[in-house]
């Protein structure tokens, strides 16, 4: 009796593993499907200026003060966390250098995708999810007029237009932010600070950064709006649908990053194969 129940046990774990990955293979081959019926929409036919203002707005505008302030915080935390371990080398001029590299490549491109994840996408999901919910959706279907073009698109082409913008601004208040409790607080040479900061953060620095950024956008407008199309109904499916886009979108954030970080540098060191003998 003993072992019939563990081997019942050990095939209902197998068995809820397996409805477990079979539902995420689902759930992905639902969100390609829908990322290529929007991209063939966006190319068929651009939607107009009164859809596209709004969300222009609303993604743009109103994330900029989430983006800056997170930004500056961020470049003073690499001031802070960097400066006594420069300082025990006696490297502490290069801090410069080090922190703008780590906003311009990496943290500015991720941060304003995080903040845009969590604020932009999480909010497309529970607004779009209502729409389903209420049937809204399906009252636009039912009246000829395509949702994934009116609801789906404007978004992608915000979030890919602005999302640049809106990593040059995490870019330009990191720097700041960095700069301030640098030079500011902890007493760094100015001179020597901008001059190291020349010296190791390339142009291709910043625009691989920004390049990802574009790859960001995309994904977390493609991601939200499949989550609120295909919420659960009630306020519960409505809240997942939220949560699930926040976490959905930084899992593949990370993941997109990792791919274009190897990508990117194969690039550079085939245009440029001297830059690997200057790390």
């Amino acid at each position: 009796m003993a072992f019939q129940a563990l081997t019942t046990r050990v095939y209902d774990a197998f068995a809820d593993w397996g409805t477990l990955v079979m539902d995420a293979i689902v759930a992905f081959g639902g969100w390609v499907h829908f990322s290529f019926q929007t991209i063939s929409w966006l190319v068929r036919r651009l939607p107009r200026r009164e859809t596209l203002m709004p969300n222009f707005y609303e993604i743009g505008v109103l994330s900029l003060p989430v983006v800056a302030l997170t930004g500056t915080f961020i470049g003073m935390v690499l001031a802070v966390q960097s400066y006594f371990q420069f300082r025990q080398l006696g490297l502490e001029t290069r801090l410069g250098g080090v922190i703008n590299m780590s906003l311009v490549r990496e943290l500015g491109p991720v941060l304003a995708a995080t903040m845009l994840a969590g604020r932009v996408g999480s909010a497309m999901a529970a607004q779009l999810g209502t729409m389903r919910v209420t049937e809204q959706i399906d009252a636009m279907d039912s009246m000829g007029a395509n949702a994934i073009h009116y609801l789906a698109v404007p978004r992608l082409i915000a979030c890919v237009v602005l999302i640049p913008n809106l990593t040059v601004m995490a870019d330009f208040m990191g720097v700041v932010g960095g700069y301030f409790y640098s030079v500011m607080v902890l007493g760094i040479d100015k001179h020597h600070y901008w001059h190291n900061s020349e010296q190791y953060v390339r142009a291709w620095d910043f625009f691989s950064g920004v390049f990802k950024s574009v790859f960001f956008g995309a994904i977390i407008a493609l991601v939200s709006c499949y989550r609120g199309f295909n919420c659960r109904p009630g306020a519960e499916g409505v809240g997942r649908a939220a949560t699930a886009a926040f976490v959905d979108s930084f899992v593949f954030i990370l993941a997109i990053d990792l791919l274009l970080n190897i990508a990117l540098d194969h690039v550079y060191f085939s245009f440029w194969p001297e830059g690997a003998r200057l790390l």
